[in-house]
């Protein structure tokens, strides 16, 4: 189990209100979390190098990526994460309304921590959330 206080989560999200619904659900979780939001691949890379306006940026404790995003695709941001040696560990949960198959085995074969299927509803898609922060910051353990 996690014993960290509050944790950093990344958000590579390009959609506003698929944004916002992770922005509500992360404030009304029982975890203490700090969500950081980009909008496309390239931005997230940055981000977890601490590159350009980053330089300051956390470590993320748990990155959720969206796979279609403007210029790099999430698939893209996952390989180049699994391949950098100091972002390697973090956590990369896939949050997608993508539910094809061969999304899934890409996204697997890339190494991803799990892959989830965006719900539709609201309560549904507040409950993956909740269920998301709940196993990563409640039941996992993560690198320090």
């Amino acid at each position: 189990m996690s014993e960290k206080s509050s944790h950093d989560v990344l958000l590579v999200e390009d959609d506003p209100g698929d944004a916002g619904l992770v922005r509500i659900a992360i404030r009304r979780s029982r975890h203490t979390c700090r969500l950081h939001h980009v909008k496309d691949g390239d931005e997230a890379m940055a981000f977890l190098r601490r590159n350009g306006g980053h330089h300051e940026a956390p470590r993320p404790d748990l990155v959720l990526l969206d796979l279609n995003l403007p210029g790099r695709s999430g698939h893209e941001v996952l390989e180049e994460i699994r391949s950098d040696l100091g972002l390697r560990t973090i956590p990369v949960v896939i949050l997608s309304t993508s539910g094809a198959e061969r999304d899934i085995k890409k996204a697997y074969s890339l190494g991803a921590s799990s892959y989830v299927s965006k719900p539709m509803d609201v309560e549904a898609f507040t409950a993956a959330i909740h269920s998301i922060e709940d196993f990563w910051f409640g039941t996992a353990q993560l690198p320090a």
